[in-house]
């Protein structure tokens, strides 16, 4: 049983004793503060286990146009790809659409084509998404302060 099982074990039976906007009220911050964990997380180019990110492959030198360089997913760490949402289950973090996809294949580290019709390249894998000690960490801390009356801060 991991961490996160355990926390959802004791804490499910208090939030679901909690009124409904009550209820509400916590997984909105909840997963407002993961979504924005793992936005500052990605942002330091780390692994949820606190590894660096594996480089970008250099580039060849004929390569025409502009060369990348610079933090990798800087667009997609943003609010407006990266979704935080509250189901009657719990919250949800995670990206929708296109852009799903291009997170999906650095998570897992698989097969996409670089361009529409290009080759398959093998892209690393960079895991977007994930539980850090110290998101665990913040979570129960969120979860205790709501649940002792001090409200969501």
């Amino acid at each position: 049983m991991s961490d996160l099982d355990a926390l959802e074990g004791w804490a499910a039976p208090l939030i679901a004793a909690l009124s409904p906007t009550a209820r509400r009220t916590l997984l909105r911050a909840v997963a407002v503060d993961l979504r924005r964990a793992q936005q500052e997380r990605i942002a330091r180019q780390q692994n949820p286990d606190g590894s660096a990110y594996v480089p970008r492959r250099p580039q060849r030198a004929e390569r025409v146009g502009r060369v990348r360089r610079g933090a990798m997913f800087r667009r997609i760490r943003q609010a407006r790809h990266l979704k935080a949402k509250i189901t009657p289950d719990g919250v949800q973090v995670g990206y929708q659409g296109r852009v799903a996809r291009i997170a999906r294949v650095h998570q897992t580290g698989g097969l996409d084509p670089a361009r529409p019709g290009g080759p398959l390249l093998r892209y690393a894998r960079r895991q977007l998404l994930g539980f850090s000690e110290a998101d665990r960490d913040r979570l129960r801390d969120r979860l205790l302060a709501h649940l002792a009356g001090d409200g969501v801060k």
